[in-house]
């Protein structure tokens, strides 16, 4: 009996001692998460900050794909590297750009006065007293003045071979026509520079074109890189031929619409004063 006694106590001890020991190796050993994470901790994995790093070393050839390449064609390589027939059609046009400019700016601002002028003219003239009233309430400087005038000095005239009436209506139909001539003076310039300027430019590329055709065959590469830009570079003379012609075009349209208006009033004051001296002299 205490020999079964003794045995049971010794296996039960065994028991708690292995037990114990198994405790104590599991708790040494590492969790099963832990244990599943140290492979990939030993593996190479991709470093986090090295994915900005790839695009960062290729911006650089990125940018300088897509950098704007400067155009070594232009004017000013045109001016630079033309020869004296290409630098002079580039100074005619420059010209013919110039004096279109100055000659518009110039007429219409004469234009605008001599309307001025008409209008005041209507005013008070028409309500003065007397011929010599109307004319010192215009301006020196009016255009009408100078028709009134006109007529004044024909009523003076007497005898020959025109009657007095004939006196007036000639002389008053003189001044109308001096006044017209003067500001029509300029426009035609207007007129040439639209109908000849796009021909100049085309002279210009013609030229240039073949002078880059030349170079080309002499050197004798004809890719397209070689033909392009010098041909292009040509075509730059067109295109200022046609900058220069449209707007001549334009203001020489503009000036002689302004110009009939002006005509037409000046026709209107003529008559009118005309008559107005023919029934005076009743």
């Amino acid at each position: 009996m205490y020999a079964k006694t003794l045995m049971i106590a010794s296996a039960f001890v065994i028991f708690l001692l292995g037990a114990g020991t198994a405790n104590a190796q599991g708790a040494a050993a590492p969790p099963p998460d832990a244990a599943a994470t140290a492979p990939v901790d030993a593996a190479p994995a991709p470093d986090p900050f090295g994915a900005p790093a790839a695009p960062e070393t290729a911006a650089p050839s990125l940018a300088a794909e897509t950098a704007v390449v400067e155009n070594p064609y232009g004017i000013e390589h045109l001016w630079t590297e033309g020869d004296m027939v290409s630098k002079g059609i580039l100074f005619i046009l420059a010209v013919m750009s110039l004096g279109t400019w100055y000659i518009f700016v110039t007429k219409y601002w004469e234009q605008a006065r001599v309307l001025g002028q008409a209008k005041t003219t209507e005013k008070k003239f028409w309500t003065a007293a007397n011929l010599e009233d109307g004319i010192e309430k215009l301006g020196k400087n009016n255009v009408f003045r100078n028709v009134a005038e006109r007529g004044q000095q024909a009523m003076a005239r007497q005898g020959g071979m025109l009657s007095q009436a004939d006196w007036v209506q000639m002389s008053l139909n003189r001044a109308v026509e001096e006044e017209n001539a003067r500001l029509s003076g300029g426009i035609s310039f207007l007129a040439s520079v639209g109908s000849t300027s796009p021909f100049v430019g085309l002279f210009g590329t013609v030229w240039g074109i073949l002078n880059a055709l030349t170079a080309i065959g002499i050197a004798g590469q004809a890719s397209i890189d070689r033909v392009a830009g010098p041909v292009g570079e040509a075509l730059i003379m067109t295109a200022l031929g046609l900058a220069v012609a449209v707007p001549a075009v334009l203001c020489y349209n503009l000036l002689v619409r302004r110009n009939k208006v002006l005509s037409e009033k000046f026709r209107s004051f003529a008559n009118d004063l005309q008559t107005y001296l023919l029934s005076s002299k009743r």
